[in-house]
């Protein structure tokens, strides 16, 4: 039996995400997938789809429902790959008692504001031009494995050519 991988979206949910196919083709053979889109595992209204207006409501009480919704989902050992809020949301859940085996968060900047860690392997990715990553001090106190990519920036996941690379971590 191969084991539990759950993709959690960005910010965006499944309306932009043709990206995510990418992805799944790498690691398709190796995992049993379920894919969640954050914007309804968080109850967001979708109804004015704009970056900022689905920013409000995940930090307005959208990443605590989605928390509570994944871990009634979710009760065996998974491994996660996460984009940007998704990171958070899983960063969270585990915290919570999800049975987190691994967690590789891309672009899960909102990460810089959590004081405790998950314990579970952590692989945190992020752009280098990101204006919102976490501090290196951050990164550093909570003693997880991290990577900066250079030249890169917030949704730098979207790049086909780091797919391949992005799958490694999930891989390994």
């Amino acid at each position: 039996m191969k084991p539990k991988l759950i993709i959690l979206s960005d910010v965006w949910g499944k309306e932009k995400s043709n990206w995510i196919l990418g992805y799944v083709e790498i690691i398709k053979d190796k995992f049993d997938i379920q894919y969640y889109d954050c914007c309804e595992l968080g109850g967001i209204d979708k109804s004015i789809f704009t970056e900022q207006n689905l920013h409000n409501q995940f930090v307005n009480g959208g990443i605590e429902i989605a928390v509570e919704n994944l871990l009634n989902k979710e009760k065996g050992e998974i491994k996660i790959l996460a984009f940007s809020v998704g990171g958070t949301i899983a960063w969270k859940a585990a915290l919570k008692g999800l049975k987190v085996s691994d967690l590789v968060a891309v672009s899960s900047t909102r990460l810089r504001n959590e004081i405790e860690t998950p314990n579970c392997r952590i692989r945190l990715l992020f752009g280098e031009n990101d204006v919102n990553k976490p501090s290196l001090d951050w990164l550093k106190k909570q003693d997880v494995s991290f990577e900066i990519y250079k030249d890169m920036k917030h949704e730098m996941y979207v790049e086909a050519n780091l797919v391949k690379d992005i799958c490694d971590e999930i891989l390994k």
